[in-house]
């Protein structure tokens, strides 16, 4: 008996088996790491709902298209009992020229502790629409007195002033009339009542002036065989989104971005009868106001460095006990592990309040403090406690850093990795694995 409990004890007492433990334990504390990551999805999540609902008060991302000529035309057809009957139909026009000029002047909006980007935008769109080709069509009737033009904006509840659209210099009245094409989405109308212009053999010229607000990203449809697109904004950090990559200039005082795209650049014919279905949502493209401060996004990052900060930690401890000989018991492990657990939920409820940087600096200035005076109460050392204290606060700086280098966060995050790697092995050259240590 006395036996057993000798060999249990030196098993217990063992370097190898220490280890074991301390790698359990470090296996445990990835369950509250997951718990913590789940809850910033959980409040990012929140964030983006509660933003969602903001917008559609406001009005939501708009995407501009048009505008288009669409003339109704009517066929007649005889069934097989020699009875009569029609057909109505659409030919969707695009212009030969298109030039728009935007310009955003987005704002930020809290509710709560959430924020969104909103915008109101004011925009100039000119061109011309081709000599008018109708296609033949057998037995057809072309209505051109019911013809309209038709311009796509995906939420009008942004739309903030009547509309003022000029064919051939003519004032004509925009209507709002929902769904017309569903290639479009919502549509302004603008009857025309007016088939003399629209059979004149010289192009069609038109203007329209339209103010919109809308909320974090303004896109367009290159609807015309030649479409040129100049957008300019106060805003220090966009993103151009979608199918094609403008010139653009970025300053700290705002943007200025220019589109050139041609009939042959996108999939969307010069012409087409209803019935036949086009993809717009391929050809668009954009600009997407996008925010520089996403803490979501970067307490996410940081808490995937967490086994990293308990690993570390656990090893500073284990060679304070091979080179002291202290023991230190693996509750108290523990209990370190779960304060460097407890650093990222005080970081994600901080950083809800105040500014990233700042609340980063008080939850690693409130994790270091705690840790150092636990630690002081165990190895009752000053050297070793700063030791520790230093390593911390290396490692809490070096994590900063890496967030903040988004583009090269893999290269600086692999060198420093590989450099407290070969910092170990340095530190663990002289150390004697077969040699018996009582911990």
């Amino acid at each position: 008996m006395e036996t057993t409990i000798r060999k249990a004890s030196k098993i217990n007492q063992s370097i190898t088996f220490k280890a074991m433990v301390i790698g359990v334990l470090t296996l445990i504390l990835l369950i509250p790491g997951l718990m913590i990551q789940d809850l910033i999805r959980e409040r990012q999540d929140r964030s983006i709902e509660t933003i969602e609902k903001i917008n559609a008060k406001w009005s939501n991302a708009q995407t501009f298209c048009g505008p288009v000529l669409s003339i109704p035309y009517t066929t007649t057809h005889v069934d097989s009992n020699n009875k009569t009957y029609f057909q109505e139909h659409v030919l969707t026009i695009t212009p030969g020229n298109l030039t728009i000029d935007t310009r955003l002047f987005p704002e930020e909006r809290y509710y709560g502790i959430y924020k969104t980007i909103l915008y109101k935008s004011e925009t100039d769109i000119s061109g011309n629409f081709d000599k008018i080709n109708f296609p033949k069509i057998e037995n057809g009737t072309i209505h051109w007195n019911q013809a309209y033009m038709a311009v796509g904006v995906s939420d009008l509840r942004g739309i903030t002033d009547n509309i003022d659209f000029k064919l051939e210099n003519k004032q004509y009245t925009v209507e709002t009339t929902g769904n017309l094409d569903t290639q479009i989405g919502k549509m302004l109308a603008i009857p025309l009542n007016d088939p003399e212009v629209l059979q004149s053999e010289q192009p069609l010229s038109f203007k329209c002036q339209l103010k919109l607000n809308g909320s974090s990203n303004i896109n367009f449809i290159p609807i015309g065989k030649t479409t040129k697109v100049h957008v300019t904004g106060n805003w220090k950090s966009p993103g151009f989104i979608g199918n094609f990559t403008p010139d653009h200039t970025i300053t700290e005082n705002g943007f200025e971005a220019n589109w050139s795209i041609l009939s042959f650049n996108r999939s969307i014919p010069e012409m087409w009868t209803d019935g036949q279905t086009y993809s717009f949502e391929d050809s668009s493209f954009g600009v997407n106001l996008v925010d520089p401060v996403n803490h979501y996004q970067q307490n996410m990052r940081s808490a995937k460095y967490a086994i990293m900060f308990i690993a570390l930690t656990f090893v500073v401890f284990f060679f304070v006990e091979i080179l002291t000989g202290k023991r230190i018991h693996p509750i108290q492990y523990l209990l370190v592990g779960l304060a460097l657990i407890l650093f990222y939920s005080l970081l994600l409820s901080i950083s809800e309040q105040i500014n990233f940087g700042i609340a980063y600096l008080i939850a690693s200035i409130a994790t270091i403090g705690l840790i150092t005076a636990y630690t002081h109460s165990i190895f009752r050392n000053r050297i070793q406690t700063g030791a520790l204290t230093g390593m911390l606060c290396l490692l809490y700086i070096f994590l900063y850093v890496v967030l903040q280098l988004e583009d090269v966060a893999l290269l600086i995050g692999s060198i420093g990795l590989f450099v407290i790697l070969g910092t170990i092995m340095y530190f663990s050259r002289k150390i004697n694995w077969y040699k018996p240590h009582t911990l």
